[in-house]
């Protein structure tokens, strides 16, 4: 006590010191944050630079091209018109003419193969000098390919950009979608534009927007709350510095180590905020307790003994919580780890800089404890008798809150199976422009992103075979049957419109040879929007293109498709490559369920550890850690009613939500453990605890719930869920442990 005397003494002499350093260390954590704040949501924030999909998929957009495709649609007048092939022209040219673009693509570049004097030879598909009924009849027999260029009713023409490769746009992706739509605009008034870049970018957009409302709004209701809160008005200018400061220098960590915000991360400051502040009010609860209990004191031996009797329960939950995120660093997902170090390190921050500014700021307080008050309160309402009404209950009917919350755990560990693991790429998207055109977009083309299969001969020859281009005929029918896929194109779809306008080159008498070299020149052209053939004519690709999916129809998509190829090929001698940033999305699934197990698992061995050690005798421990399950199971009964899918931002939920669930608990029983010096029952020992503790219980409830709720205020439904689920999860895991822990103990801690 001595010792912590003289630490407090030596705080207060140097406060205007440490006031002083907080303070320019703020400032200069603001600076970093105003000028280096940056918002990435591209793929490398997810996935790993060595997972082997991710590796898969850089490789194949170097070599069969980027699929980054921004995929404009512009209604027309007549998408075969004169004027409007020449407006395409021009902005082909415009926009080709950008680094960073590697192709683009329309009807006005689109070309059809013509045999004639014994080769094949290429000329424009868009020919203003043909008729319109003869340019019509000739896209009828090009229906894959003429879908994607133009609208069945010929109202709207479809603009395609390649960029060049991920690695090579992922930092300049906001400055690319500013060019790719200032070039636009100068051709077009009115136009959709859509793709994953499109996506991307308005999914960084809407995460800066709803960062800032939610630092803004987490600081109004927070101070809301703490006016019901507090005993006193003059408690306030402390608990908001005790969020402000770790915050600030958190942000300014990340900041000068150069990470951005993502979906993720851009959590960190309001749960940071709502946990610096149940930490400011459980010391400050204490505080006013001690100083109406014991008046003689003075100032330091005051803040001494607060400092002791919180400074336990408060590192076990600093710890407790701490575990729940650093298991996140578990997940095989870049963000999930970088979200689980940099909320550890706020956690870290918060508890040491909550003692100083605390000490400090009471040190220039004189308050009388017994005349104090809070600045708002509800007349009907009286945390007092809440709580011995609780206590009375507990006490009179502990066997059947026993029994009750029993049968709710048992069929809450049964949800936990039947809830869904998805991930819906548009519930990470705000409703806006964004996807409002990819609706528009996807209504008339049916699709807005592709995969590229690539099939191969297993021994590296040539795929330019009969046998072959029967089984890619076969191949492409099923795809084409699959109600997911549109518009399949492949050499099959210029080996069809060939065959039609030149029967003889196909004849069952031409050689091998003769319809090798034949299908080999089709690749010999400037159209490389789809990629026919390999370099060395090795292997021969399909272009699919599809709708924007959840992660589990892709999952199926990738089964479709392997069972389609396994049913038309022989696997001893093709082989089938899937590529495409679909097949990355579709690993999500896989990725999120390691998470969970990875993450709440280790959570919960620490976790266990923690409280055995901090209660020192297993049964206790095992009754005390039953009630923490509870609020994770009844969050699974939710999400299988409602039908909420584990996703990339509820993932994370359950490792989270068992760190704070348990920081009320060790509040509760620190107080109930110390109780074992007075001679007393394990009722009369919790009855104590509840009501020492109880007022800081439902405080740090409410501040917690109402940080929460601001994160379910988000227009972005995926993360909208995620704060809901939260905010329910922590109200349950109150009624847990003002209820289900002391009718345990009550009945079994002997």
């Amino acid at each position: 006590m001595k010792r912590l005397q003289n630490i407090i003494k030596t705080i207060i002499k140097f406060r205007l010191a440490i006031i002083v350093l907080l303070a320019v260390l703020m400032g200069i954590a603001g600076y970093q944050t105003a000028n280096k704040l940056n918002i990435d949501n591209s793929l490398s924030i997810w996935f790993l630079e060595d997972d082997p999909s991710y590796k898969a998929y850089i490789d194949f957009q170097e070599e069969f091209g980027s699929d980054e495709i921004f995929i404009a649609m512009f209604p027309v007048e007549n998408a075969i018109g004169k004027a409007e092939r020449q407006t395409l022209l021009q902005l082909h040219e415009r926009i080709e003419a950008l680094s960073f673009v590697k192709t683009s693509f329309s009807l006005a570049k689109a070309k059809y193969p013509i045999y004639n004097n014994g080769a094949i030879v290429f000329d424009d598909l868009y020919n203003t000098q043909r008729s319109e009924k003869g340019l019509k009849n000739l896209l009828s027999k090009l229906p894959n390919i003429s879908t994607q260029l133009l609208s069945k009713d010929f109202k709207h023409q479809f603009f395609y950009i390649q960029l060049n490769p991920t690695p090579q746009i992922e930092e300049k992706r906001e400055i690319i979608a500013g060019e790719i739509r200032s070039a636009i605009e100068s051709y077009y008034n009115d136009y959709y534009l859509t793709g994953p870049p499109v996506l991307n970018e308005a999914y960084s957009k809407g995460i800066y927007k709803e960062s800032l409302w939610f630092g803004v709004l987490t600081v109004l209701v927070i101070t809301i709350m703490l006016l019901f809160l507090l005993p006193n008005k003059r408690y306030l200018i402390i608990s908001l510095l005790s969020v402000a400061v770790p915050v600030s220098l958190l942000f300014g960590i990340i900041t000068s180590l150069g990470y951005t915000l993502n979906m993720i991360s851009m959590l960190i400051p309001t749960i940071l905020m709502v946990y610096s502040v149940s930490d400011a009010v459980h010391i400050i609860n204490i505080y006013h307790k001690e100083g109406l209990t014991n008046k003689t004191l003075g100032k330091v031996e005051l803040l001494a003994l607060a400092v002791r009797k919180s400074i336990t329960p408060c590192f076990y939950t600093t710890l407790t919580t701490f575990v729940g995120y650093f298991a996140l660093y578990l997940s095989p997902l870049p963000a999930f780890k970088n979200m689980g170090v940099f909320t550890c390190i706020g956690l870290i921050l918060s508890f040491l800089l909550v003692y100083i500014i605390t000490i400090i700021g009471f040190s220039f307080m004189h308050l009388d404890f017994k005349a104090a008050k809070p600045i708002l309160s509800f007349k009907s309402f009286s945390q007092t008798r809440f709580i011995h009404w609780i206590n009375r209950v507990t006490s009179q009917y502990k066997t059947t809150i026993i029994v009750v919350f029993t049968i709710v755990l048992v069929y809450g560990l049964y949800s936990v199976f039947q809830v869904k693991i998805d991930t819906d790429s548009l519930d990470l998207l705000a409703e806006g422009k964004a996807k409002q055109d990819l609706r528009i977009v996807e209504a008339q083309l049916h699709s807005s992103s592709r995969l590229q299969l690539d099939i191969a001969m297993v021994d590296g020859s040539s795929i330019l075979n009969k046998e072959a281009m029967k089984g890619l005929e076969d191949f492409q029918n099923k795809l084409e049957g699959n109600p997911i896929i549109t518009a399949p194109v492949s050499i099959v779809d210029i080996k069809a419109f060939l065959e039609k306008r030149t029967p003889v080159l196909f004849q069952s008498n031409i050689s091998e040879e003769s319809i090798r070299n034949t299908l080999a020149s089709v690749e010999n052209t400037d159209n490389s929007f789809f990629k026919l053939f390999a370099d060395d004519l090795s292997s021969a690709g399909i272009t699919i293109s599809l709708r924007d999916i959840k992660t589990s129809q892709l999952e199926q998509l990738l089964i479709d498709i392997e069972d389609a190829f396994k049913a038309t090929f022989d696997t001893r001698v093709y082989s089938l490559k899937i590529n495409g940033f679909a097949v990355v999305f579709s690993q999500l699934n896989k990725f999120i369920l390691e998470t969970q197990f990875k993450s709440f698992f280790a959570a919960f061995f620490v976790a266990f550890l923690c409280l055995w050690f901090f209660i020192r005798s297993f049964k206790t421990t095992i009754l005390v850690l039953i009630p923490n399950v509870l609020p994770l199971a009844i969050l699974a009964i939710f999400m299988s009613l409602f039908d909420i899918p584990l996703d990339v931002s509820t993932a994370m939920i359950t490792p989270i939500m068992l760190g704070i669930a348990m920081d009320d608990t060790i509040h509760l029983v620190h107080k109930y453990r110390k109780s074992k010096r007075i001679q007393g029952t394990a009722e009369e020992r919790m009855n104590n605890a509840m009501r020492y503790t109880g007022n800081a219980l439902l405080s740090t409830t409410i501040a917690l719930v109402g940080g929460f709720l601001i994160i379910a205020s988000s227009a972005t439904p995926s993360v909208s869920d995620f704060g809901a689920l939260c905010a329910i999860t922590v109200a349950i895991a109150l009624i847990t442990d003002i209820f289900y822990l002391p009718a345990l103990l009550k009945k079994f801690d002997r």
